[in-house]
C-alpha cells in the first residue's frame, strides 16, 4: 500500500500547476493533503478513483476545531 501526505498550501495552485498529472504518476492508494486553504465549494478537481473527505476549521486561519 502506498501512502501519501503531502502539506500542499493551497490546493488551488497545486491545481493549476500540475497536481492532477502528479496524482496519475505517484499512483498512491491513499493520498493526504494539508493545508488546502479552500472549502469543497471552492474546489473543481475530484480525482477518479479516489474518496474525498474535508475536515476544515470553523474559523478560517484556525488548524483545529475546538470539541
Amino acid at each position: 500500500m502506498r501512502l501519501v501526505s503531502w502539506n500542499v498550501a493551497g490546493i488551488r495552485a497545486c491545481i493549476k500547476k500540475g497536481l492532477p498529472d502528479f496524482l496519475a504518476k505517484i499512483d498512491a492508494d491513499v493520498f493526504c493533503m494539508q493545508e488546502v486553504k479552500a472549502e469543497m465549494n471552492q474546489i473543481d478537481f475530484h480525482p477518479e478513483g479516489y474518496k474525498e473527505y474535508l475536515y476544515p476549521a470553523k474559523r478560517k486561519g484556525f488548524l483545529f476545531n475546538r470539541l
